[in-house]
């Protein structure tokens, strides 16, 4: 049962991600009583994100959806919605397009991110409502909470956990979810 102070004021669970005291690239992630290390930025975290930066940004950010290569992975049960990672799925990272941050359908010309990633990263991958409810161009794109690099290598902006940690977080999760970066 998650702890009073994993929750705001309506009731919604709230995840602290904290920098880590020596490392700007590493984070603890912590909710219910569950503390996990993880990946952040290779910038660190910044209170000015921008396109490409490399930064996690410093902000509180709901948790939209999530998406899974569930022919490569199986959850535990989550009352956020996942929904499966197809070949032609991408995320469009190209500030002009009028599909800027948005989940895009290939074939997709303008910059993007795969998210069928044959490393794996994406697995489990969870959007953070970082520009997208309101969106401004250059603002960041592609902010999500997925899983990690062996050695919690840094990421280009994103939070990332293992998947151990990640199949130990999901029952805690729930649209509009708050994950709070400080």
């Amino acid at each position: 049962m998650p702890h009073s102070r994993d929750r705001n004021v309506k009731g919604t669970p709230v995840v602290t991600v904290r920098t880590a005291p020596r490392d700007r690239c590493r984070a603890i992630v912590s909710i219910g009583g569950i503390r996990v290390p993880a990946a952040l930025g290779r910038s660190g975290t910044s209170a000015f994100k921008r396109e490409g930066d490399g930064a996690t940004p410093i902000a509180e950010m709901q948790l939209l959806n999530g998406f899974t290569r569930a022919e490569r992975v199986s959850l535990p049960p989550t009352r956020l919605r996942i929904a499966r990672i197809a070949k032609n799925m991408l995320w469009c990272d190209e500030p002009q397009h009028p599909a800027y941050n948005r989940l895009v359908r290939a074939p997709f010309r303008p910059s993007h991110e795969e998210m069928a990633r044959a490393d794996g990263l994406y697995d489990v991958c969870l959007v953070l409502d970082w520009n997208i409810t309101s969106r401004k161009r250059y603002g960041g794109s592609a902010i999500f909470f997925h899983l990690a690099k062996p050695g919690y290598e840094p990421t280009a902006g994103c939070i990332a956990v293992s998947l151990r940690d990640m199949k130990r977080l999901l029952p805690f999760f729930k649209k509009r979810t708050r994950v709070r970066v400080v």
